[in-house]
């Protein structure tokens, strides 16, 4: 190699492999075309970090040696989103949330951080994407800020870490790790190597410290956390927000959590003055139902250990074409087609004939088998335009030989739907024998969807 030459290396912007020369396929990701050339950082600075990270040697412990205790954890001031992380926020973790831009990352974690100060703990601003007068405005949005919580506006990884230092909050907010650089990477802000060392630098300064740090992360239009996949894999929990920008409810839900669940999920408001949580996410989502409607359904899905009551709607038509119309929005396609098929061969229905639409309300995305039943009890509504009570639910999982069969939880989901007023619940015979002691609400077990289609 000639003197004053820059080896570069080639990676992977979807998974991180990296290779000596590009190729049109990932070995490790099979995805194509996602090969980028990039400079190798200096031996001497890899050298660096080493001897950073191994400047105080360690001995090893017993794990009887090591005190913890579930009352470390810190509130967030945010009951759904300690929910999501476990039970709140664990010292020297790394967080990584992602989402859509203008969804509500940024904001929240200001609410988050103010939280925090108010309850007396020290906390971090960092913002590479803004001025100082820029988060002021916001601030001033979310509500008056009290305690401990320094604001600063820098993109340079060694002043932020140097900062950290100095300072020791309990928790750093670092918004974007996009926009963040080190001068020893030789790449633009938001390259993969620069993506990945920024991130690695603020790893070691967690896991060296007590400060938890969340890191904002930008998405791709697939959906995940642009950069490097080994980012995801780096930090410790995984948080993506979710929500239409039609409507002004927000999601939040955990891809990965070592230190908790990852089924948990919470729901906020966008308001004026910030993001406002939503304890009771079935009465949102059963705001407006129709009244007297064929094809609406209320089904239940579990969320985590939380029972949750949505709307499930279908309309059925003659088709006036050769090939039948099928479109699903809030269930998977090919499910809905599975569920079609499983209706005219067992239970004699012409679907072949007929364009079938399904739609979720609340912009909710269902993938749990449970809603199957509602699913095709709600086609059957509308194919005989007839109308099922309002005060009925409907859960269970169909077979392809059109058995109902039964699901967990299935106690939880009935005391949901009787705390909000419901009198019947058609569900699996197989889950009859692990209710009991509830009064006031009656229950419709069903084998089969001949069963329960001759319940309407």
């Amino acid at each position: 190699m000639k003197t004053g030459k820059i080896q570069t290396v080639f990676f992977c912007k979807n998974c991180g492999y990296e290779s000596s020369k590009w190729m049109g396929q990932c070995p490790s990701c099979r995805e194509w075309n996602t090969f980028v050339e990039e400079p190798v950082l200096k031996t001497g600075s890899k050298a660096s970090l080493a001897d950073k990270a191994c400047a105080k040697p360690r001995k090893p412990v017993h794990i009887d040696e090591i005190g913890f205790e579930e009352s470390e954890r810190i509130p967030t001031g945010f009951e759904e989103l300690d929910r999501v992380l476990g039970g709140g926020i664990v010292e020297s973790s790394l967080i990584l949330v992602g989402g859509e831009p203008g969804i509500g990352k940024s904001t929240i974690l200001l609410q988050l951080a103010a939280n925090l100060a108010s309850s007396g703990k020290k906390v971090m601003y960092i913002s590479g994407e803004e001025s100082l007068r820029q988060i002021k405005l916001r601030a001033d949005r979310v509500g008056k800020i009290e305690g401990e919580l320094g604001f600063l506006s820098e993109t340079n990884i060694e002043n932020i870490v140097a900062v950290l230092e100095e300072q020791d909050p309990d928790v750093a907010v670092i918004d974007s790790i996009q926009t963040m650089y080190t001068d020893e990477a030789g790449t633009a802000p938001g390259s993969i190597t620069q993506v990945r060392e920024s991130a690695s630098r603020l790893m070691m300064t967690a896991k060296t410290s007590k400060t938890a740090i969340f890191l904002v992360g930008h998405v791709t239009k697939e959906g995940t956390v642009a950069g490097p996949r080994v980012l995801e894999h780096m930090v410790d929990t995984v948080l993506y927000f979710e929500g239409g920008e039609e409507g002004s409810y927000r999601i939040i839900r955990s891809a990965k959590n070592r230190f908790g669940s990852t089924n948990e999920i919470g729901v906020f408001e966008m308001c004026s003055d910030g993001l406002k949580e939503v304890m009771n996410p079935s009465e949102l989502l059963l705001k407006g139902r129709p009244e007297d409607a064929s094809g609406a359904v209320v089904a239940c899905l579990m969320e985590g250990t939380r029972p949750i009551l949505m709307e499930v709607q279908a309309l059925v038509t003659e088709t006036g074409f050769g090939m039948p119309r099928r479109q699903a929005s809030g269930i998977d396609y090919n499910r809905l087609n599975l569920l079609l098929a499983v209706l005219e061969k067992r239970a004699g229905f012409a679907m072949s004939r007929l364009d079938a639409y399904v739609n979720v309300t609340g912009g909710m995305r269902v993938t749990e088998p449970a809603t199957d039943l509602a699913v095709i009890m709600a086609v059957i509504s509308s194919l005989r335009n007839t109308v099922i009570p309002s005060d009925t639910i409907i859960f269970g999982e169909v077979g392809l030989s059109g058995e109902v069969r039964g699901v967990a939880h299935a106690d939880l989901r009935v005391r949901e739907a009787r705390k909000l007023g419901f009198k019947r619940v058609i569900l699996p015979k197989t889950n009859m024998q692990k209710i009991c002691g509830l009064e006031g609400i009656e229950l419709i077990p069903v084998r089969n969807i001949q069963e329960a289609a001759s319940c309407i």
